[in-house]
């Protein structure tokens, strides 16, 4: 069960996205969103995976001032992981709660581009839109340039007020919010769609690491993966 969980947080770990939020808008930023809730499901793309029950359902993202936090859990809240992102810092940070410890990793701008290019894809637009939450999103084919032959579909919308709102993802290169998307790590593929958003306050505090969290450096996270198992 422990091994289960800890391989859940490391998939967990690599599927940060950043969300979207509201309804059709008119043009002008003035007029989008800028601040609420928006909810994902999470859902595994092949369920025969041995992991696809102890991966998360859900995801949930609030945003203010161009920063979002990210929260999920897994293994029947076991595990839980926060993510917040600050596109102005350039920085990621990790907050994870596992089996009762507490742990902060914050990522730099030269450790996201790492991540981001291992995943090796190419975006090619299209003119094709669609709906999703109430916002009109724009299509987009990805493709593994590894050879994987299992490209897919992703929709993104300009209709928010997030600027930089994919630095922290795979998706960099696209000039808009993410509706619909998948990520897939260690073999674990999962699709995310949004399918709520709530304009509300937000308070600031949940773009800050709380004291009880300990940090740790890349290596001391590695480590304790390893020690979990």
């Amino acid at each position: 069960m422990k091994k289960r969980l800890l391989f859940s947080l490391i998939v967990i770990t690599n599927l940060f996205l950043v969300a979207g939020c509201g309804s059709p808008k008119e043009e002008g930023k003035e007029n989008l969103i800028s601040e609420g809730v928006i909810n994902y499901t999470a859902e595994v793309v092949d369920m025969s995976n041995s992991m696809a029950d102890m991966a998360p359902s859900k995801m949930i993202v609030k945003f203010k001032n161009n920063k979002s936090s990210a929260g999920m859990s897994a293994g029947m809240g076991a595990l839980t992981m926060s993510f917040i992102a600050d596109p102005e810092a350039k920085t990621l940070t990790q907050l994870v709660w596992f089996l009762g410890k507490k742990y902060s990793l914050i990522q730099n701008s030269t450790d996201i581009q790492k991540e981001n290019e291992l995943f090796n894809i190419e975006i090619i637009p299209t003119n094709q839109t669609k709906v999703i939450a109430g916002y009109n999103c724009k299509k987009a084919k990805v493709h593994y340039k590894g050879g994987d032959p299992n490209d897919y579909d992703i929709y993104y919308t300009t209709e928010i007020n997030i600027e930089n709102s994919n630095f922290a993802n795979p998706y960099y290169k696209i000039d808009g919010v993410l509706m619909e998307y998948r990520i897939k790590k260690f073999g674990l593929e999962l699709q995310f769609t949004a399918t709520s958003v709530t304009k509300e306050p937000v308070e600031d505090t949940n773009f800050e690491i709380p004291p009880e969290y300990k940090a740790i450096t890349a290596q001391e996270m590695t480590d304790l993966f390893i020690e979990l198992q």
